[in-house]
């Protein structure tokens, strides 16, 4: 099985325990493939939760609620909303400014964690990731759009997708969120991914065929942090990518409780999307 980067669009106080998080699990194997390390099951396991059961961060049911916002390189702060002037729904959003913000702005990114592998296993049976709906909220909390994608815990990395629609389709081409173990500074790991020419906007780059993003990420602190959750201690992975289109960065805070706390990105053009987690949200399984 290949790790599967896809989207897919539907109508529609102290903590950490590193102990916990690296237990080892008797039900499954990790195989590391393209650089990321994923559980793979013995065939008569066909438990649709079975990728989100060994999660301890990213639970089923469990909602993760991010802030964000766009930097332009001469530091102006923006925002964004859907514009159905433009063509193609992709497409089809236009930059709002600070100071412009009105109900239809989105402002929040929620995650969702699902229980199991609907909707995407309708699509691809072998799909082999924790399912999570991304859901844009406006300014009364309601969702303007969403969007399914995946994510990958286990007790030797965590990774996932950014959110990756409309404005935040710009972020395809920087480094994934993502950690592996051993959770100590001065580790280093790769992978790489293909990405075709459909991810450009001529809002920051269009190219023609496919690229291939080489991810080079490090541990490069471990350090305690004001959050909305009081005071956390988190790793500082920095990451670069690379390909014939040039070079983006993610700086990302984890924390072993909450996961990723801040994602800093540095975008192809030279803009920056900062996402920043506000909430999480759990509910009883």
């Amino acid at each position: 099985m290949k790790i599967v980067v896809r989207l897919f669009i539907l109508p529609l106080v102290m903590t950490s325990c590193k102990s916990d998080f690296e237990k080892n699990h008797t039900d499954y194997k990790l195989v590391k493939e393209e650089g990321v390390f994923v559980e793979v099951f013995d065939s008569t396991n066909v438990k649709l939760t079975r990728y989100t059961d060994n999660n301890t961060i990213y639970t089923k049911n469990t909602t993760f609620i991010y802030s964000y916002e766009h930097i332009t390189k001469n530091n102006n702060k923006y925002y964004f909303k859907e514009d159905p002037s433009i063509e193609g729904w992709k497409h089809s959003w236009k930059f709002v400014t600070a100071d412009s913000i009105d109900e239809n702005t989105i402002l929040e990114v929620k995650i969702k964690i699902n229980e199991g592998l609907e909707p995407i296993i309708q699509h691809d049976p072998d799909y082999n990731q924790t399912v999570a709906y991304y859901s844009y909220l406006t300014k009364d909390k309601s969702s303007a759009f969403n969007s399914a994608s995946g994510i990958i815990e286990n007790e030797k990395n965590v990774w996932m997708h950014p959110p990756r629609d409309k404005y935040f389709r710009i972020l395809e081409l920087n480094p994934f969120p993502f950690i592996q173990t051993p959770f100590e500074v001065g580790n280093k790991w790769n992978w790489s991914l293909k990405i075709g020419s459909q991810w450009g906007d001529k809002r920051w780059l269009t190219w023609e065929g496919g690229i291939e993003n080489k991810y080079v990420y490090e541990i490069t602190d471990k350090k305690k942090i004001n959050t909305a959750f009081g005071t956390l201690e988190c790793y500082t992975i920095d990451a670069t990518a690379t390909s014939r289109l040039g070079e983006t960065k993610l700086t990302s805070l984890f924390n072993t409780e909450y996961g990723f706390i801040t994602l800093l990105y540095t975008n192809i053009d030279g803009s920056k999307t900062t996402l920043q987690l506000e909430k999480v949200i759990k509910k009883e399984n």
